[in-house]
């Protein structure tokens, strides 16, 4: 088994920043990653469904990855999101990932049809067996209409060396504890969903996947340092706080909110790619005053 980098704490999704022509603003893409790194990430997640990574070609796929993992340098790890519709694509993209010098990958099963348990289990073996780096496997069946149980999560953590970790996004606390009970605690999650973060910190969340570092990147890791240092009450203060801001991104769509926030705040990454539209007026003027 591969040994996994120590992944924990703030990991900070990137959005994939587009040229008033469409094409992929590398520069901006550098900025924005170092911004992330210097601020206080713990790492970096880029080509998720905040870097519309589902809508980028394979070179541009390529150029995020390359851009990425030389401007963090090290610093933190890098986990890629390697996600496609085909098993054979999704491998092309981790083995790309991997020969470029990142941590490990994020794999969400895409499908155009509805996957079996047994077709979920095989993707993931033949993408670990291609790759030397660990999988992080990413449950968000609002975005890939696949919903995975924690008992196959931890049968395939069992079953393939490269799964070590598991990205829970479905909002549902009880899943993260059912992975640890089934896991008997061995099986680290990480939190995908923004409002539930601080239960899931609670529940012994090992990190939280978020897009709100883009904007608003010291409280993300002031609500981090109180779960590590007991301090709950500092910790409910944080998160109370940060709530409004993390429920209207998320309801708005994750790209399209984040990139009308970096808007606003004078660090424009263009907007998102269609069929995605940037964010309205209205929900403008309401971002607004969450930014303060």
């Amino acid at each position: 088994m591969p040994a996994s980098p120590e992944i924990h704490g703030i990991l900070a999704y990137p959005v994939t920043p587009f040229t008033d022509d469409d094409r992929v603003d590398t520069d901006k893409l550098a900025a924005l990653t170092d911004r992330l790194v210097t601020d206080g990430a713990h790492g970096i997640v880029p080509l998720g469904s905040t870097g519309e990574s589902a809508y980028l070609t394979e070179a541009e796929f390529d150029a995020v990855v390359d851009t990425t993992i030389a401007v963090v340098d090290r610093r933190v790890p890098v986990i890629v999101g390697a996600s496609d519709l085909t098993t054979a694509n999704t491998i092309r993209r981790a083995r790309f990932a991997e020969r470029a010098g990142a941590d490990a990958v994020m794999v969400l099963p895409i499908s155009y049809w509805k996957l079996s348990e047994r077709e979920i289990a095989q993707h993931y073996a033949t993408v670990g067996a291609a790759i030397g780096i660990p999988i992080m496997v990413y449950n968000n069946p609002a975005t890939s209409g696949i919903d995975m149980q924690p008992e196959l999560l931890v049968q395939m953590f069992n079953d393939i060396d490269n799964v070590t970790m598991v990205k829970e996004s479905t909002g549902d606390l009880t899943r993260m504890l059912r992975i640890a009970e089934l896991s008997d605690g061995r099986l680290p999650f990480y939190n995908g969903n923004n409002p539930l973060v601080l239960k899931a910190f609670n529940a012994g969340a090992k990190g939280w996947c978020t897009a709100a570092p883009n904007l608003r990147p010291q409280p993300c890791l002031d609500l981090y340092e109180a779960i590590r240092a007991g301090d709950a009450a500092r910790a409910e203060k944080v998160y109370e706080q940060m709530r409004p801001l993390l429920e209207f991104i998320v309801a708005g769509g994750l790209p399209t909110t984040i990139k009308a926030g970096l808007d606003l705040l004078g660090r424009g990454v263009g907007v998102p790619r269609l069929p995605l539209l940037p964010l309205d007026d209205d929900g403008r003027e309401k971002l607004r005053a969450l930014l303060g």
